[in-house]
């Protein structure tokens, strides 16, 4: 990331909620500081976001885009844990990981946590979350700290490296079961088919070597 787009991630609210059309507050940061973006597209941060950004990038100041949504309140999701069944689907969806539970089991989320980025609606197959106003009439930057902005941006690092490292720890125990498969091909397999699956075995692990690397 460029000096000017970490100085323009720094000065938005850090929701992660993809309404400014980009998949996270740095790709919008970015995309800003090569001029593939306006300033005016992040909601959350709303009116006096738009001039943060004006300072650090010397355009001018222009109403936030309605494309992309309206300032408003902030508000945190709400979990009506008598309809929950436990899908995980809002726990994935999470940016900050503000969303407790397991497969099966009830969630709940942890208020201090949620940005309120509304990404837990949608994919709810029951329909059991719902936004609480949780700032009265305050909006934007009026219902956002910059404390709260740096802890939003922390979880949401963290929980992109936990995935990585989920993700990097789950190959690994797949290709140390297909070494595992490899070494024991014959006794598993006889004549020709033990050359085709060892083909095929071989292949695979050339592919999560390439991957890797």
């Amino acid at each position: 990331m460029s000096p000017q787009a970490a100085a323009i991630h720094a000065a938005l609210p850090q929701t992660q909620c993809t309404r400014c059309g980009y998949p996270d507050c740095a790709g919008y940061a970015q995309a800003i500081a090569a001029g593939e973006a306006a300033i005016n597209q992040c909601p959350p941060g709303g009116a006096e976001g738009v001039r943060r950004l004006s300072a650090l990038t010397g355009k001018p100041v222009i109403p936030l885009n309605p494309d992309n949504g309206a300032e408003a309140p902030r508000t945190v999701a709400v979990i009506d844990e008598a309809w929950c069944i436990g899908c995980t689907l809002c726990i994935e969806a999470c940016p900050t990981d503000a969303i407790v539970g397991t497969n099966k089991l009830m969630h709940t989320v942890v208020e201090p946590y949620c940005t309120g980025c509304e990404l837990c609606i949608p994919v709810c197959p029951v329909d059991c979350i719902s936004l609480e106003n949780v700032t009265g009439e305050r909006t934007g930057w009026d219902a956002w700290s910059q404390p709260q902005a740096d802890e939003a941006r922390g979880r949401y690092e963290f929980r992109q490296w936990r995935l990585q490292r989920e993700a990097a720890e789950h190959d690994e125990r797949l290709e140390e079961k297909a070494q595992a498969k490899l070494a024991d091909l014959p006794n598993l397999t006889q004549g020709d088919d033990v050359e085709r699956k060892r083909a095929v075995i071989e292949a695979a692990l050339a592919r999560a070597r390439a991957k890797r690397s």
